[in-house]
């Protein structure tokens, strides 16, 4: 009966994750005994190394030449979250509320998730040699383009943003073992592709324990002390109908210009999202005060949750949509 209405175990699992973040938000920041974000870094990157093992160099090629899928994923991340933000700035320029909506300006200049995004391409049967590319490319072109979109508004110098730490980052956690994986495919990609229901449910795990870490710093920082339930409950909503609203333009973008499934799923869901990490990182150049940026995460913060939810939830009815054809 659950699973009729979307209620599957994986969906049930994320709502688990989200209470016991609030019950106890020091299991997920702590790093002793064990640092569970670490394990999720490691996690990250098995994930990727599996991809790699199923990926011939033949379908690799064949990914990257969509130039089209690339084109509609980029302009999507860095030209239409903006524009969609941007005329807001009128309605709430010198009022109190003035720091939020930079908060939300700041939150659609980002590049997207790298690790989520191909986790849900995967499961909802996507691209996910595109999906590779897009979301490293996007990562790197974030490093350059998130700065500028900024400082429209900001006066604060990125100087000092260490640029190398995040490239170096994304190559060990992504690059790398994808390469590595290629590079192995011809000893163990059938190994691997026998193997993909079980390295389905790997990725499920990893991304519920994401979600755990994510929500548990969320808690553990207070994100949300100083503005009421309904407050929230407001920028929530803002925040999710500002997810749909790009997930709904990007599917009439690719019906227009003929996408089929696998191309239309990787160009939803490497576009509609937003990396946390970059807007963590970012953000203790970008805004020095403390108290500012508590409230230029906030939106980010509940973008990057709802954004997991909303997709997971996605990507688990097309993958049982998928497997009905």
């Amino acid at each position: 009966m659950a699973s009729r209405v979307g209620l599957d175990w994986f969906l049930l699992a994320l709502i688990g994750m989200i209470l016991l973040a609030y019950l106890w938000p020091e299991l997920g920041v702590d790093r002793e005994p064990i640092s569970l974000s670490d394990v999720a870094n490691y996690g990250v990157s098995l994930i990727f190394f599996f991809y790699g093992l199923r990926l011939s160099p033949e379908k690799l090629k064949v990914g990257l030449s969509n130039w089209k899928l690339h084109v509609v994923v980029q302009l999507s991340t860095f030209i239409l979250f903006p524009l969609l933000i941007l005329p807001l700035y009128t309605l709430f320029k010198d009022t109190p509320q003035e720091l939020l909506w930079l908060g939300v300006f700041y939150l659609a200049a980002l590049p997207s998730t790298v690790s989520s995004s191909v986790v849900m391409v995967s499961i909802a049967g996507g691209n996910i040699p595109g999906a590779i590319f897009n979301a490293s490319i996007s990562s790197l072109m974030g490093i350059f383009i998130t700065p500028l979109w900024m400082g429209l508004f900001l006066t604060t110098s990125t100087e000092g943003f260490d640029m190398g730490s995040v490239m170096g980052k994304l190559v060990l956690q992504v690059l790398l073992p994808v390469v590595l994986g290629i590079l192995l495919h011809r000893y163990w990609g059938d190994f691997a592709e026998r193997n993909k229901g079980r390295l389905r449910v790997f990725d499920q795990i990893i991304i519920l324990l994401i979600v755990f870490t994510s929500f548990c710093e969320s808690f553990a920082r207070e994100m949300f002390s100083g503005y009421s339930a309904v407050d929230i409950l407001l920028l929530g909503a803002a925040m999710i109908g500002l997810f749909f609203l790009v997930y709904f333009i990007i599917m009439a973008i690719t019906r227009l210009l003929g996408f089929d499934r696998g191309n239309q799923i990787t160009a939803i869901f490497c576009g509609s999202k937003k990396s946390l990490v970059h807007g963590t990182v970012m953000s203790k150049v970008l805004f020095p005060g403390g108290n500012m940026v508590g409230i230029i995460l906030l939106p980010i913060m509940i973008y990057h949750a709802l954004q997991l939810l909303a997709s997971s939830i996605i990507a688990q009815a097309e993958a049982r949509r998928k497997g009905g054809e």
